[in-house]
């Protein structure tokens, strides 16, 4: 048996890309959509799978001897790699499926499925990255082709705008993470991630503040890619003016890919028990991001009249969850409250994408955007509604899907780590969504129609979407013992 090779997952993302592109080129008019969707679904569907057999099998995990590098230790594969390329992969997997309907009859499609798989294949090389030189790098690819993506709609002036103003922020966050990157080799002498760690002993104290203000940068440039406040402002534009399906693939895979470089670079090359006698507590800083996003995600989300626009601010608010994973860590407890946000993410990966290619098919439908526009829809699409349904009160936290044990876990990792405060902030922020949510649920199957409107097709893709994000996202309630054990596993072997 010919043994895969390590990075299988990211090969398939990139091979699937180029394939898109020569379908393109030699597939009939008639068929092409078809052939164009089916090649990045297939792409799509080889990466989880096979980043999913890697991380049953224990492969790069310590079972079976630990990590395994690659390109001089410039990526490595473990088990957080591992799981964060089966989040991508599976986001990348149902948002193949569902922009089938919503765009084939608009041109370029090859161009949009291309641009997404180029930008699956940054993020899960994000996932690997062992080198603050590969995390620019693979940031780069991941965000160039979602600046395309967002204004993928040329003729709709908040697409451009959202695309443009993507763009600038962008340009600016990733100037601050490399800048960032080049103050800490300026103190270390190195960009590789463990060597850096090996360095910290020997830093000079006149290049301490130095350091210090290298790592500020950089989480900067983690809060940009993970729409964490201040550096939020972009995610609603952008969400609210891209292709909702789009908008789905932003908020979700690209927000693990953000989060998983945050949670490598800080733990394995500034590890607490050497920096903070530094005088660099990174979990400080942190604590104060998750607190106020998670609370000025939630609020602003619940001050919206559109759906997507507070399906964007709710995105916010759940960035503000999983920084407790890193805010809290310090303690005995660290495991568990790293892994609760893993797991978090890969929950959240499945219930936020399913909302937004709901959104997608009511946009395809015709139907407006705002909570008013919802009104009476299930009695034209009970089973959709009803997929809509589990999502909502499983990002709020209630038992209907996997929403509810990720955020327990998070809860008592924060609580066994000593900080009961965040704890708290999630209890009071999670109440706070079950309003806003509920008001989603309660127009489409309380209220009567604000009008006569008829759905005349059943989109196929976007349909087996979004029964499939609902699925998944409550299996991972009944089989999430399992599932968390693999993510707290992946975590303490990267502590």
């Amino acid at each position: 048996m010919v043994a895969l090779p390590t990075l299988t997952p990211q090969i398939a993302l990139g091979v699937a890309a180029l394939l898109v592109l020569i379908v393109d080129t030699v597939s009939p008019d008639t068929k092409r959509p078809v052939a164009i969707a089916g090649t990045a679904l297939a792409g799509a569907l080889a990466a989880l799978g096979s980043a999913a057999f890697f991380l049953a099998s224990g492969t790069g995990q310590p079972q079976t001897g630990g990590a395994l590098s690659e390109f001089g230790n410039t990526l490595v594969v473990d088990g957080t790699s591992l799981l964060f390329t089966v989040i991508v992969a599976a986001v990348t997997a149902l948002v193949a499926l569902g922009s089938y309907d919503y765009v084939k009859d608009r041109h370029h499609i090859a161009t949009y499925y291309s641009m997404t798989l180029l930008a699956a294949t940054g993020m899960s090389v994000m996932a690997s990255a062992n080198s603050l030189a590969a995390v620019f790098v693979a940031l780069e690819l991941a965000s160039l082709p979602s600046y395309v993506l967002v204004s993928y709609l040329k003729t709709n002036r908040g697409s451009v705008e959202a695309g443009l103003k993507y763009l600038i922020v962008g340009a600016l966050s990733s100037a601050v993470f490399a800048f960032g990157a080049s103050l800490v080799y300026a103190a270390t002498g190195s960009l590789l991630l463990p060597e850096i760690q090996a360095a910290l002993g020997s830093v000079p104290s006149a290049n301490v503040g130095l350091l210090g203000v290298g790592v500020l940068m950089l989480i900067g440039g983690f809060a940009y890619k993970t729409a964490s406040v201040p550096f939020h402002f972009w995610a609603p534009e952008a969400y609210e003016g891209a292709p909702a399906p789009v908008s789905a693939f932003l908020s979700s895979a690209s927000k693990a890919a953000g989060f998983v470089i945050a949670f490598r670079t800080l733990t394995t090359a500034f590890p607490l028990e050497t920096v903070i006698p530094m005088g660099i507590d990174w979990t400080v800083v942190l604590a104060a991001l998750a607190l106020v996003t998670m609370t000025l995600g939630n609020f602003a989300a619940a001050t919206q009249e559109e759906v997507k626009r507070m399906l964007a601010y709710s995105s916010v608010g759940h960035a503000g969850y999983v920084l407790i994973g890193l805010a809290a860590l310090g303690g005995e407890a660290d495991g568990l409250v790293l892994g609760a946000s893993m797991m978090h993410l890969l929950v959240y990966g499945f219930m936020n994408t399913g909302a937004f290619l709901f959104v997608a098919l009511a946009e395809h439908w015709g139907i407006g955007r705002t909570f008013e526009d919802y009104n009476g829809l299930a009695t034209r699409a009970p089973l959709a509604c009803a997929a809509m349904t589990v999502f909502l009160f499983s990002l709020a936290g209630l038992p209907v899907g996997a929403g509810f044990a990720s955020k327990y876990l998070l809860l008592m990792g924060a609580t066994n780590a000593g900080h009961v405060w965040l704890a708290v902030a999630l209890l009071v922020n999670s109440a706070l969504s079950l309003y806003y949510y509920s008001r989603v649920v309660k127009a489409m199957w309380i209220e009567d129609p604000a009008g006569d409107f008829g759905i005349e097709s059943r989109p196929v893709g976007l349909y087996a979407a979004v029964m499939a994000a609902a699925v998944v996202t409550v299996l991972l309630l009944v089989a999430f013992n399992p599932v968390s054990e693999t993510a707290i596993g992946a975590a303490q072997a990267l502590l």
